[in-house]
């Protein structure tokens, strides 16, 4: 069954309203019929298979035939606040970031950014960026749609550190932590936001910046990275310390 998701207050406990772009996607790219079932999600947690009542070119409708407790978020909240990179490197980072339980991300520009977005290209890349989340979420069987904030600076990237548990930053020069030790001093429930570098990585400076706001600085390995590999490696460690005895879902 294919999977989507429905705006919170259009989601209760006996039915769901689905509208925008994936009405079409179910009326005329897979051509469902009412008494079809699909599963569907608020974005915050709840999912349910649903069976279609009502198709329309505005609006698809559907009752909840049962409510779904499938568990398959990460225990930690984890954010990604990731540094601009150069290309279509985003755009990976975000697919696979969704793909293994990033519970948010957000882009900023730090002294070795090279990518400069205006507003009028902010506003196209962030509605791309948004359905690539979207479209990675529904893929990967996800009850959360992962949140992607509007571009940042570095200064306002470390004080939004001050809505985390805990807070770190990659950094290949860091030979003591690591995100292992960073993870085990953590419990469920708990929210980690880990900022990393674009390609040229972080200056010594700003690491000291970090550092004075709270932050830790971690090594991601004996290996250096590339900043589209990163993230993927702190959501796996995530993955691995807290989902080593949870059953798959599958």
């Amino acid at each position: 069954m294919q999977r989507y998701f429905a705006l919170p207050d259009h989601f209760n406990e006996h039915e769901v309203t689905i509208v925008g772009d994936d009405v079409h996607h179910i009326v005329n790219v897979m051509r469902s019929k009412e008494g079809e079932k699909i599963f569907v999600s608020d974005g915050a947690g709840r999912s349910a298979v649903a069976k279609l009542v009502s198709l329309s070119a505005k609006e698809v409708r559907a009752t909840i035939v049962e409510l779904l407790n499938e568990q398959r978020e990460l225990p930690i909240r984890v954010t990604i606040g990731q540094g601009l990179p150069k290309g279509e490197k985003m755009e990976w980072i975000l697919q696979k970031g969704t793909e293994l339980g990033a519970y948010s991300f957000f882009p900023f520009s730090s002294e070795r950014t090279i990518v400069k977005l205006d507003a009028k290209k902010e506003a196209k890349k962030l509605e791309r960026w948004r359905k690539i989340v979207k479209e990675a979420a529904e893929q990967s069987h996800r009850d959360v749609l992962p949140e992607l904030l509007a571009p940042v600076s570095f200064r306002e990237a470390l004080k939004a550190g001050e809505q985390y548990t805990r807070c770190a930053i990659a950094y290949e020069k860091e030979g003591g932590t690591t995100m292992h030790q960073v993870l085990t001093e953590m419990t469920a429930d708990e929210s980690l936001l880990v900022l990393i570098g674009p390609e040229g990585g972080f200056t010594s400076d700003e690491v000291a910046q970090a550092e004075a706001k709270g932050f830790l600085s971690v090594s991601l390995g004996p290996r250096i990275l590339r900043t589209e590999t990163a993230s993927q490696y702190v959501l796996a460690c995530a993955s691995y310390q807290f989902e080593r005895t949870t059953p798959s879902s599958r």
